[in-house]
């Protein structure tokens, strides 16, 4: 299965510019092209596409990418390495959920609240 790069965006739900700009940063390093220089996306170019955009969508950074990726290219000896950046992005999250589970509590506590001087009001 070869795709384009309007067929990849499809699939992937995401604009053909952002594919173009993870391409530009060397984030697609695996990424082939064919004899006229279009881009030929395999299924291990989708899976590894849907990687970095999850990995985005956590709040991880371009910079961080590229040394993912970096690592990844040089082969298995850098897991370590791997390890270790999704170590220190999964603790950022863990940081980020109890923000948000704090946030979200002050939420419902507002909504508790108000609901309780509506019926009030009703009285």
């Amino acid at each position: 299965m070869s795709l384009s790069i309007k067929e990849a965006s499809e699939r992937l739900g995401i604009p053909p510019h952002t594919i173009r700009f993870y391409e530009r940063k060397g984030l697609l390093p695996f990424l082939q092209r064919d004899p006229y220089g279009n881009r030929i996306f395999e299924e291990r170019d989708m899976e590894w596409i849907n990687l970095m955009i999850w990995f985005r969508a956590t709040g991880m950074t371009v910079t961080e990418l590229e040394q993912f990726v970096e690592l990844a290219v040089q082969g298995d000896s850098t897991i370590p390495q791997r390890q270790d950046l999704l170590e220190k992005h999964k603790q950022k999250l863990q940081e980020r959920q109890w923000e948000l589970d704090r946030a979200f509590e002050a939420v419902n506590l507002k909504l508790a609240k108000y609901a309780e001087i509506q019926n009030e009001k009703r009285k």
